[in-house]
């Protein structure tokens, strides 16, 4: 095991995370298995996280901070932690989209990401082959956590009518993840249209983009490529952008219309149907 006194804590936020685990562990004067014990995880977890070997979760988080009575501490510190396990060049976009008022975005392949089930996101993550599969998932889940708090951003999501009928995982993670987005159509803070195939060419065949706005900042926008992603703020793209996604908003069925579609695929492709008065369950 690595000597937890050779850990910088200020290396990482999961190096920080792990040694301030153990010293107010050891404050509190507990074991690793007595600790283990008291927050129903095994002392071999305890001892990985404190040598920063394993990334802790937001509810053993929530579980340490009840045993050591330390006000949240950890509660507060995992949501940087689960951020820093993000791809090095996706971490600035991720840390602009926490703090946007309004995020429009056209999805040409897949759900966009606030809007996916675990499962479903652990299928599409799995597809680049990391290292860290679960630590990924559970920082796109830790990003999501912006649609739930106080005052959450408004949400316009376009998906292409592919996003939902390309198979991601299975059958049942799919039925489960198009129910997942009909679960939002009674939230005032997102709305999903859907751009059919009927629609033919539209405004961005070259691929997905994010436009986020803000309360006091410029606007951005924000496209990938096979291995980085690219953000700016020059206002020439900005215009272009806003354009192509108001014809995108022209083309895509309502917002009604597209919960249609989606049930419809629901019904076609993975067997099941959510009546007009029920609500999706994620």
């Amino acid at each position: 095991m690595v000597n937890i006194r050779s850990l910088d804590p200020s290396a990482s936020p999961l190096d920080y995370y792990g040694s301030e685990l153990r010293r107010l562990r050891e404050a509190a004067g507990l074991g690793q298995s007595q600790l283990g014990g008291i927050v129903f995880c095994t002392g071999s977890l305890i001892g990985q996280i404190e040598t920063a070997k394993k990334v802790p979760t937001r509810d053993f988080s929530e579980r340490l901070d009840a045993a050591l009575v330390t006000g949240g501490f950890f509660t507060r510190l995992v949501g940087l932690v689960l951020r820093s396990q993000l791809p090095s060049w996706f971490q600035p976009y991720a840390e602009m989209e926490a703090k946007a008022a309004y995020i429009s975005t056209y999805q040409s392949q897949m759900v966009y990401g606030l809007l996916q089930t675990e499962e479903y996101a652990r299928a599409v993550l799995a597809t680049g082959l990391p290292d860290k599969l679960e630590e990924l998932v559970a920082a796109r889940l830790e990003r999501q956590r912006i649609l739930t708090c106080d005052r959450p951003p408004m949400v316009w999501v376009i998906l292409d009518e592919a996003a939902l009928r390309r198979p991601i995982g299975s059958p049942q993670i799919m039925r489960a993840q198009l129910a997942h987005l009909l679960s939002f159509r009674e939230e005032r803070w997102v709305r999903i249209q859907v751009l059919p195939f009927a629609a033919g060419e539209h405004a961005s065949l070259i691929g997905s983009f994010n436009a986020l706005r803000f309360d006091n900042d410029p606007d951005v926008v924000y496209t990938e490529d096979l291995i980085s992603g690219h953000m700016t703020a020059d206002l020439d793209t900005l215009r272009e952008a806003a354009l192509r996604y108001a014809h995108l908003q022209a083309s895509a069925l309502s917002v009604e219309d597209s919960a249609e579609l989606i049930m419809r695929v629901m019904e076609e492709q993975y067997g099941d149907r959510i009546e007009h008065d029920q609500r999706g369950v994620a």
